[in-house]
C-alpha cells in the first residue's frame, strides 16, 4: 500500500498525450513526425474543450494561430484535412463537433501512428462525447 503524501509535498505532474509526444520524438523528420506533432497539438486544443478554462474568444485565436502551423507541416492531404478541421472545431463550444473531427484524424492517421498513441486520441474522442 502506497504511503500517503505528506502535506507539504507537491502533487505529481502528469503529462498529457505522453505516447503522442513520444512518437513524434522519436519518428524520424518528415511525414510520421509532422502527422504525430499535428495529431498532438490538436489534441490539446481539444482538451480545453473538456476543462471550459479558456474562453471561446482565446480558443479562437489558438485555433487560428495552429491553422497557420499545420500548414507549414508537410502533411499527406487527408492528414492535413482531418487536423484542419479538428483544430478549427477546438476553437467552438461545439464538443461534439471536436469529437467527430478527432474520431476522422484517429481514422486516417491510423497507419502512422502506434497504438498508444492512437488510444489516447479514442480516449479523447470518448471523453468529449460523453461530456
Amino acid at each position: 500500500m502506497r504511503s500517503p503524501q505528506p502535506p507539504y509535498s507537491l502533487s505529481v505532474a502528469t503529462f498529457p498525450f505522453a505516447a503522442l509526444a513520444s512518437l513524434a520524438g522519436r519518428s524520424p523528420l518528415g511525414g510520421a513526425r509532422e502527422v504525430a506533432l499535428g495529431c498532438f497539438v490538436a489534441s490539446r486544443l481539444a482538451t480545453a474543450l473538456l476543462t471550459r478554462t479558456l474562453p471561446t474568444h482565446v480558443r479562437t485565436t489558438r485555433a487560428a494561430a495552429a491553422r497557420s502551423w499545420l500548414a507549414s507541416l508537410n502533411l499527406p492531404a487527408p492528414a492535413r484535412a482531418a487536423l484542419g478541421k479538428a483544430v478549427e472545431a477546438s476553437g467552438t463550444d461545439n464538443r461534439a463537433a471536436a469529437a467527430a473531427a478527432l474520431r476522422k484524424v484517429t481514422e486516417v492517421t491510423a497507419t502512422t501512428l502506434d497504438v498508444a498513441a492512437r488510444y489516447e486520441l479514442v480516449q479523447l474522442t470518448e471523453l468529449l462525447e460523453s461530456s
